[in-house]
């Protein structure tokens, strides 16, 4: 398998297992005698990021259950090995993951439906997907405008949601911080478009009390120059949040949300 597929299967089944939702569970079944230990390169994933070496040994799909507790319906998924989000640039089919309904004594009709209420879904997303990227393509043509986003949670502490987020500002070309810690503080800003994605897959994962505070136009730097400013950074005090906002001219916009205060050191 290529690492780039590689790649993009362990983000999603990353992004998928930190969705999950008190009562959902992310089961991964075995499908051959030599099966490829899925669980421990999600794990490393999480840890360390994306493979970087042996992704051809990799031969077996994942494969996987997502269970509600106490429903007697399920999922069981199978990612083939070629699995993509997206066409390729070379005009590759879009190839979707296999989604078949499990169940404590489903009768046929019923497992029917169930699978014709997949097939629907699966086809929705793959539409949306196709018209997103359409929009996506036009909107490259334009001038985009900077937008900048803070958002708030009870805490921000998993390694896994630290990892996407340090991933995603590096595929998306944002710049911005992240509090970890009692509370949890997000701060970016790009192009809009790229800055609402950020958003978007931050919401997708499941947090405690998050909060979306702002998603706006960002003002004409008035801190150090754009190009100054690096990439993505880790902070641990809310001191160091405050200190940074007004190193960008933006300590306003935390102090204004109760983060901190002006005289903050």
């Amino acid at each position: 398998m290529a690492s780039a597929c590689l790649g993009k299967q362990l983000e999603e089944l990353n992004l998928l297992q930190c969705s999950l939702m008190p009562g959902e569970t992310l089961l991964f079944v075995s499908t051959a005698a030599d099966d490829t230990p899925w669980p421990d390169l999600l794990a490393a994933y999480s840890d360390s990021g994306p493979p970087t070496e042996n992704s051809e040994d990799i031969t077996s799909p994942a494969c996987f259950k997502l269970r509600v507790d106490r429903a007697s319906v399920w999922f069981e998924v199978q990612l083939p090995p070629g699995y993509s989000t997206s066409a390729d640039h070379s005009g590759a089919e879009y190839t979707l993951p296999h989604v078949l309904v499990r169940g404590d004594g489903l009768s046929r009709n019923e497992h029917e439906r169930w699978q014709a209420v997949v097939r629907d879904k699966m086809n929705e997303v793959h539409g949306s997907e196709d018209e997103q990227s359409a929009l996506a393509e036009a909107a490259a043509e334009l001038p985009s405008t900077r937008h900048h986003a803070l958002l708030t949670s009870h805490h921000l502490i998993s390694p896994a949601k630290r990892r996407s987020l340090q991933q995603w500002s590096s595929q998306l070309q944002i710049t911005g911080f992240a509090k970890v810690g009692y509370p949890g503080v997000i701060y970016c800003e790009g192009a809009q478009e790229q800055v609402e994605q950020f958003v978007a897959n931050i919401k997708a994962m499941q947090w405690l009390a998050l909060r979306v505070r702002f998603v706006e136009s960002a003002p004409p730097p008035s801190g150090e120059p754009h190009g100054t400013r690096g990439r993505w950074k880790e902070f641990d005090k809310v001191g160091e949040v405050v200190e940074e906002m007004r190193r960008l001219g933006r300590e306003r916009f935390v102090v204004e949300m109760g983060i901190g205060s002006a005289g903050t050191k």
